[in-house]
């Protein structure tokens, strides 16, 4: 088994470590393509399914109120959300448009007709003239005593807050693999030829189902995504990824995900090979491993092996009664010691006496010895490679686009914290806005537990007088001061010193004396946004530098590790590689953008060492690591398995085989195991029965031994 271990583990070293590595583009650069597409695709799922949430919860909030015009409807959404490039408002009876805002909402696409229908008012898209697509969402506005009216929003198929990075192109294909919208670099013919040819593939790939695409267990994102490679033109390749819109959770559908859209990018890269690996250095490998490893098996076939079939077969012998010759004593060792042991009893069996002198048995290693031997043999191969050879040190390359990738990452996740808590305090002003005509608590209380159920994002809502009093609340008792008014900030933390940060929003409400609509943060609901393959270590840091959320383990307000205070302080969107002990590929971003969120001064920060990365230099770093890891597991498991079955029996027959010429006929040997070192203790137990018997013949008259045939 050694024997077949250590080969098959020379071929394997030859081909992993002395195969050129033929790769153009590193897989750590295609992966992260993969990664840079799920990323625009979470955010558009994120953006059309809130924007959904939105205009439907909004219409709702409004039904429960007394009826208001056209108008105003319109003028309440486009102030508290700016996200559609239209709106409308049309009575369902007459088809009579009744209020407009933004652009033109194509309204040719909505048959009134089938509003009734389950489906009447699921989203749809629908494209324009110039060859734009638009997303159409639709609502009901319902009074009792007037006639039903439709509420109506354009939205584009945009990334918002995606972060492309330097000559990135992005777009979003349908499931005929037509291209409904891009953005980004796409300067020429060529790139848009590629980007055409990379969606149709998306297209057709994204049509797997999400289990049956990526490997068993493999985990990482809901929906079908990969990466793609396309054309060189000179010393630049063509790579980009794909991902189809997929809910948060495996098994679940939203209702931009029932769309059957798919995002793919395209990004040109630097393509040449590696010359890291020489095969040479695979074949040595090899050639050294069949070296010590014949000598490692000679060794144990001379010394251990073939002394144990002689003295089986000379044991048999000595059973079948053939005690002319003497027995074959192996030269040193347990063998030596169980050969000697078997001559003495050959020679009692012809009548010696038991304290008869035997054969002298030669000084030398024993099994255990011999088997230490060969295992420091294979550790002088093995070890080696598991620890110093193929090292990647602090002077690895790390490709330039892993680095624009990690910054572009994490100012794309950055803007989605930024716009999730802008969105949660645009939904507490819409909340706020419509909550002011309702002077009852419980008519309060219904607007607040509806508004809890439509948004996870919330722990807690309550509605705060200008006295500090709660007038009305839904969800878990909030972290309030009894007493305390409404804060005059619309986003603050607080909570220093507990388990949790308490990220709370404020909205006034209008005409209520004061008295505003207050919104307690899930802090799980914001490490939830950060969650992403291929990133690393991912923080939410405020301007203290202190950690406000995390996607891993984390102390509340504990302050960021000490690598990234340099990069904190920076107050940009960066992204460098850190050498020194340990490399790095790091990047923060502060939050950018307007709304009531920008007031917090959080960054987003983020970083992975670069040994985790599939680049040439670690790759091969890891497989030298694994081949000296093959080589110790297969010295453990077939020296630790000749030790335990062959080696401490063995030791043991000595022993037995040792009191049993020394005269000890009473215990009675049993062997341990059905193999060689088993045959002969069944063989000593048939001499010691031999031996038994010789008194009672002696005392019959007999002169002749026992097992000794007449001639």
């Amino acid at each position: 088994m050694l024997s077949v271990l250590l080969l098959s583990l020379a071929g394997i070293t030859a081909l992993t470590l002395g195969k050129p590595d033929s790769a153009l583009v590193p897989k750590a650069v295609l992966s992260s393509q993969q990664y840079v597409a799920e990323d625009g695709a979470i955010a558009l799922r994120a953006s059309l399914d809130e924007s959904v949430a939105d205009l439907t919860g909004t219409a709702t909030l409004f039904n429960e109120g007394r009826p208001v015009s056209a108008d105003t409807v319109l003028d309440k959404v486009g102030n508290v959300y700016q996200k559609w490039r239209g709106t409308a408002v049309l009575e369902i009876s007459s088809g009579k448009m009744l209020a407009a805002r933004g652009e033109n909402v194509p309204l040719t696409a909505i048959d009134l007709g089938e509003l009734s229908r389950a489906d009447g008012l699921a989203p749809r898209m629908v494209r324009l003239e110039n060859g734009q697509t638009r997303l159409i969402i639709l609502a009901l506005l319902s009074w009792k005593g007037q006639p039903q009216q439709l509420l109506v929003a354009s939205s584009t198929l945009s990334f918002p807050g995606v972060d492309l990075g330097p000559g990135r192109a992005i777009g979003v294909v349908d499931s005929t693999g037509r291209l409904l919208s891009t953005h980004g670099a796409l300067d020429g013919d060529r790139a848009r030829e590629q980007l055409a040819a990379f969606a149709k593939t998306a297209a057709r790939k994204g049509r797997q189902h999400p289990v049956k695409a990526k490997a068993p267990g493999s985990g990482g994102y809901t929906g079908v995504s990969g990466h793609l490679t396309g054309d060189t033109a000179g010393d630049v390749r063509t790579v980009g990824g794909y991902a189809t819109l997929a809910a948060p959770q495996p098994g679940d559908t939203t209702t931009a995900s029932d769309l059957g859209l798919t995002v793919v990018t395209q990004v040109g890269v630097p393509a040449h090979a590696s010359q890291i690996t020489r095969p040479a250095f695979g074949l040595a490998a090899a050639g050294a491993l069949l070296l010590i490893g014949g000598l490692a098996v000679v060794v144990l076939f001379g010394t251990v092996q073939r002394p144990l079939i002689r003295l089986f077969l000379e044991s048999r012998r000595l059973t079948r009664g053939d005690l002319a010759r003497p027995v074959s004593v192996p030269r040193a060792g347990e063998a030596a010691r169980v050969g000697a042991a078997l001559e003495r009893l050959r020679r009692q069996l012809q009548g010696d006496p038991a304290d008869a002198a035997g054969p002298a048995v030669r000084k030398g290693l024993g099994a255990r010895a011999l088997l230490a031997l060969c295992a420091v043999l294979l550790l002088v191969w093995s070890i080696p490679l598991m620890l110093l050879l193929n090292r990647a040190d602090s002077s690895v390359k790390v490709p330039d686009q892993i680095v624009h990738d990690q910054r572009a990452r994490t100012v794309t996740l950055s803007d989605r914290v930024r716009r999730a808590l802008n969105e949660g305090h645009a939904d507490l002003s819409a909340v706020a806005a419509l909550i002011g005509d309702r002077t009852s608590s419980e008519d309060m209380k219904k607007v607040l537990e509806r508004t809890l159920q439509e948004h996870d994002r919330y722990q807690s809502l309550y509605v705060l007088g200008a006295d500090g009093r709660i007038l009305a609340r839904a969800g878990h008792s909030p972290h309030h001061t009894a007493g305390e008014g409404p804060s005059d900030q619309a986003i603050e933390v607080t909570g220093e010193g507990g388990k949790k940060p308490v990220v709370t929003a404020t909205a006034e409400a209008p005409g209520r004396g004061g008295a505003a609509v207050v919104g307690e943060f899930r802090i799980e609901f914001v490490n939830a946004l950060l969650g992403r393959q291929g990133m690393g270590e991912v923080r939410v840091v405020d301007a203290k530098g202190r950690v406000i959320g995390a996607d891993s383990g984390y102390f509340a307000f504990e302050k960021a590790p000490s690598y990234l205070t340099s990069l904190l302080a920076g107050k940009r969107a960066q992204a460098t590689v850190q050498r020194g002990g340990t490399v790095r590929v790091a990047a923060v971003a502060p939050f950018d953008g307007g709304g009531a969120a920008k007031s917090l001064g959080w960054s987003v920060v983020s970083w992975q060492p670069a040994s985790g990365l599939a680049i040439p230099e670690y790759s091969l770093q890891n497989r030298t690591v694994l081949a000296g890891l093959l080589g110790l597991t297969a010295a453990a498991a077939c020296l630790g398995w000749l030790h335990i079955v062959v080696v401490r029996p063995l030791r043991a027959l000595a022993g037995q085989a040792e009191a049993l010429a020394a005269g000890d006929r009473k215990t009675v040997l049993f062997p341990r195991h059905h193999d060689e070192v088993g045959a002969v203790v069944r063989s000593l137990e048939l001499i010691r029965q031999q031996l038994q018997g010789q008194p009672r013949k002696r005392d019959g008259g007999s002169r002749t031994p026992a097992g000794v045939g007449r001639n």
